[in-house]
C-alpha cells in the first residue's frame, strides 16, 4: 500500500485542498506499472467521493495528462522568441550560493535540464531569476506555481480542456522527497479561475503572491501534510 496527496480546486476561497488517499503501489519503473498504481488511487478517490480526477505526468493514461506534465508543457518566451518547457525554465532559473542562473540550460531537453550536474554542486539554492525577474525561496512553491501557471495560460486548448476536471494526481510526487508539484499548482490555478481572478493578473507575480498568500500561510500551518514540513 502507498498514500499520494490528491489535490481539490478549493471553491470558498483560493487554494486547495490535499487529501491523502491510500491505493495500491505496483512496483516498477514502466509505464504499465505506473498506470496499474494510478488507476487504484483513483479508483479509492471515487469511492471517497472524489470523481473526474486527472493524473498530470508523463505516466498518465489519458493524453491532456501527459500534455500537461511539466516535461512536456511547453510555451515560446516573447523576449527570446525560443521555446522551452516549465522543467527547463524552472531549472534553468535557479540561482545557487555559487553559481546560477545557468541559461545555458535553456538550450536543452527536460530530462537533460533536470540531471545537469551543477544543479547538485553549486551550493545552496538561493532563489530564482527568470527573465531578469527575481523570485524568492519563500513561500517555497510560488515561483513553481506562477511559472507553471502561466505557461499553461499560454497553450489555449490544454486550458480550456483541463477546467473539466475536478481534481488532480501527480503519481511521480513523492511529498516527503520534493515540494514542488505540477497537480497542486494546476489544482491552485482551477481555483484561482473558479473565484474570478483575470488572466493579466495572474501574470503579474505580485498579483499572483497576493492573492494566494492566504493559501501559502495556511499551507505553512498546517503540519500534517509532509511536504511543508520545509517551511519550518
Amino acid at each position: 500500500m502507498a498514500k499520494r496527496p490528491l489535490f481539490i480546486p478549493n471553491t470558498n476561497a483560493i487554494g486547495v485542498t490535499i487529501k491523502e488517499i491510500d491505493f495500491i503501489w505496483y512496483s516498477g519503473y514502466s509505464i504499465i506499472q505506473k498506470q496499474k498504481s494510478i488507476k487504484s488511487m483513483h479508483d479509492n478517490a471515487l469511492k471517497l467521493g472524489y470523481a473526474n480526477i486527472l493524473e498530470i505526468s508523463t505516466k498518465s493514461p489519458e493524453n491532456i495528462g501527459s500534455q500537461l506534465s511539466a516535461f512536456n508543457l511547453s510555451a515560446t518566451s516573447l523576449i527570446k522568441s525560443k521555446k522551452f518547457t516549465v522543467e527547463v525554465a524552472f531549472q534553468s532559473s535557479k540561482i545557487f550560493e555559487k553559481g546560477g542562473p545557468y541559461l545555458d540550460i535553456l538550450e536543452t531537453d527536460s530530462r537533460s535540464a533536470k540531471k545537469d550536474l551543477r544543479l547538485k554542486t553549486s551550493g545552496k539554492l538561493v532563489g530564482f531569476r527568470f527573465f531578469g525577474r527575481d523570485f524568492p525561496l519563500d513561500p517555497p512553491t510560488y515561483f513553481y506555481d506562477w511559472l507553471y501557471i502561466n505557461t499553461l495560460m499560454k497553450n489555449n486548448d490544454l486550458f480550456s480542456r483541463f477546467m473539466k476536471f475536478k481534481a488532480f494526481t501527480d503519481i511521480e510526487f513523492n511529498p516527503k522527497k520534493s515540494i514542488n508539484c505540477q497537480a497542486y499548482s494546476a489544482a491552485l490555478f482551477a481555483s484561482m479561475l473558479y473565484h474570478g481572478i483575470v488572466i493579466n493578473d495572474i501574470k503579474d507575480p505580485i498579483k499572483f503572491l497576493e492573492f494566494n498568500k492566504n493559501e501559502y500561510q495556511s499551507r505553512r500551518k498546517d503540519k500534517n501534510i509532509d511536504d511543508y514540513k520545509l517551511f519550518e
